[in-house]
């Protein structure tokens, strides 16, 4: 039965904890590379390396930089890679939350502070990475959890 299930959650994109994973890896590669390209990202002509000075905003509300699209990319990456197992996909999910809660944390100190403000961040920035680090953490604890309901008697089949 043990080789059963490990079989069944090593395929690619098997499980609902590996399409989840999938589907968010695909998105941050969409918002890297949508970080490049004009009329998805407002005043590309403005995008620095890196630093509060980048005036890029994607769909004219997100601060980025070259910096910026090259975390999301890389966090695409890594949701594409994990999606080949389960127990990753789910620490993917997991850990990336918590790494955009530290982002967010971040940003909280980062926004006005020009010398800090390295990514870069603005307010607008700071709500999402808060919304990711929730989702994240959230869809990794919760997605593909076998739940059986319970009564007074134990399980019901």
């Amino acid at each position: 039965m043990n080789a059963a299930r490990h079989d069944h959650e090593s395929g690619y994109a098997r499980t609902p904890i590996q399409k989840t994973a999938l589907i968010v890896g695909i998105v941050f590669l969409i918002v890297g590379i949508g970080g490049f390209i004009p009329g998805l990202t407002h005043s590309t002509e403005h995008l620095a390396g890196a630093g509060a000075h980048s005036e890029a905003l994607l769909l004219g509300v997100f601060q980025v930089s070259v910096l910026h699209n090259l975390v999301h990319l890389a966090f695409g990456i890594a949701g594409v890679a994990v999606a080949a197992r389960a127990a990753a996909s789910r620490a993917y999910l997991i850990w990336g939350g918590v790494i955009y809660f530290v982002v967010f944390l971040y940003g909280l100190f980062a926004v006005g502070n020009e010398q800090a403000n390295f990514l870069p961040v603005n307010a607008a920035d700071n709500w999402l990475h808060l919304v990711l680090a929730v989702g994240m953490v959230l869809l990794g604890v919760f997605v593909g959890r076998n739940r059986v309901a319970t009564s007074a008697a134990g399980p019901q089949r």
